[in-house]
């Protein structure tokens, strides 16, 4: 592909692990609040009312969603707030409890536990495999009598390798062990509820699934109860203090009666992720990271042997493709992925990374020409443009 015209290419947005845009419809059903019904939840008033009405309908559409009822549900900021209150309203008020968890975690959940450690706690750390996998072996192996928690995501945010906690259920509840699923990046692409993922927690985020950001949710089972993390108003029963953010929570509403239509959305999406594995993998030392292991239909993280990912990060974006070296939430950090690292790649390995993940925004023609794009950024990346 020649330089010329580059900047005119459309843009291929192959990075919706990070986010999403706001669906139409969802933007639509948000706007009033932010103007003529833009009161406080809190309110008595009969505008606070017509709030409250809004947040009410918002959650039994979330609980709705993932087949919990509408008290289950807390919102919150988004995801990382879900999970911290669940990991340390979990452990307050217990001195010395032990947690299990992945080295390939989300940060929001490895750095929550990290604290934990600083503050007295115990946490066995698991290292997954080669293809990215925590073994049911080594996940009962590591319980303890004083095992309080078990967390563990459901669908790996820079890998996509998923984790089926469901089979040890019986046994994590014999024992007493709380379990806490990040189901962030299955929400809108499989099933997803307590029962379906074995856990008595699960956090959710709104823009992930074409909501706004700055929302998302903890589900909790009957019976678990959490220390609240931000106290305030007692607004969220009491276990998350602060003015609710209406507009957010009706667009994570509107948002989340979209995710009943997974399955096609999957077969779609799924279809489309292997077309571009396909093509990429065409491309000498070219190799998915984790691609034998049971994955989520949204993502592939692709090395490149020989390339810097840097460098080709800039020269993918330059072509007009978005994608990522892992989390966007670890953006501008110079550092190798540590999901990566976690595998056992070598830091090189772990470099030449990068992940690509898809929407159903996306059609064959898209992604062929996104594999175009991606081959010549390689190439110029190792410094053989063809045809040069």
């Amino acid at each position: 592909m020649s330089e010329a015209g580059v900047a005119d290419h459309v843009l291929i947005d192959l990075d919706r692990a990070a986010t999403t845009p706001v669906h139409p419809r969802v933007l639509a059903g948000m706007l009033p609040y932010f103007t003529e019904r833009s009161g406080n939840a809190s309110s008595v008033h009969a505008a606070g009312r017509v709030a409250r009405r809004a947040v009410e309908e918002a959650r039994e559409r979330v609980a709705a969603a993932v087949n919990a009822r509408p008290r289950q549900l807390v919102f919150a900021s988004g995801a990382t707030e879900a999970l911290h209150l669940a990991v340390f309203g979990s452990l307050a008020g217990r001195e010395r409890a032990h947690v299990v968890s992945s080295t390939s975690e989300h940060a929001a959940v490895r750095e929550a536990l990290r604290e934990c450690e600083r503050r007295g706690h115990v946490v066995t750390w698991l290292s997954p495999d080669e293809e990215g996998m925590v073994s049911p072996e080594a996940l009962l192996s590591a319980l303890r009598e004083d095992t309080a928690l078990l967390a563990l995501m459901r669908v790996n945010n820079e890998t996509g390798v998923l984790h089926d906690l469901l089979p040890l259920r019986e046994e994590l509840e014999a024992r007493g062990v709380r379990v806490l699923v990040d189901a962030v990046q299955a929400f809108g692409y499989e099933g997803v509820s307590l029962e379906e993922l074995g856990a008595d927690m699960i956090a959710l985020s709104s823009h992930k699934v074409e909501g706004p950001k700055g929302c998302g949710a903890l589900v909790m089972g009957d019976g678990v109860t959490v220390e609240p993390q931000q106290r305030g108003g007692g607004q969220e029963r009491g276990l998350r203090g602060g003015t609710v953010d209406v507009p957010a929570v009706v667009g994570f509403g509107l948002a989340a009666e979209r995710c009943a239509d997974w399955r096609a959305r999957a077969e779609r999406v799924g279809g489309l992720r292997d077309r571009l594995e396909r093509a990429l993998c065409r491309l000498d030392g070219a190799y998915v990271n984790g691609g034998n292991a049971p994955r989520g239909p949204k993502h592939t993280n692709v090395r490149f042997a020989g390339v810097d990912g840097e460098v080709l990060l800039i020269n993918i974006d330059a072509m007009a493709v978005l994608a990522s070296a892992g989390s966007a939430c670890s953006s501008g950090s110079l550092e190798p992925s540590q999901v990566l690292l976690a595998m056992g790649l070598a830091e090189a390995e772990a470099r030449s990374s990068v992940r690509f993940s898809l929407g159903d925004h996306l059609d064959e023609a898209s992604v062929d020409e996104a594999a175009g794009r991606i081959e010549a950024a390689v190439a110029r990346s190792r410094g053989t443009v063809p045809g040069h």
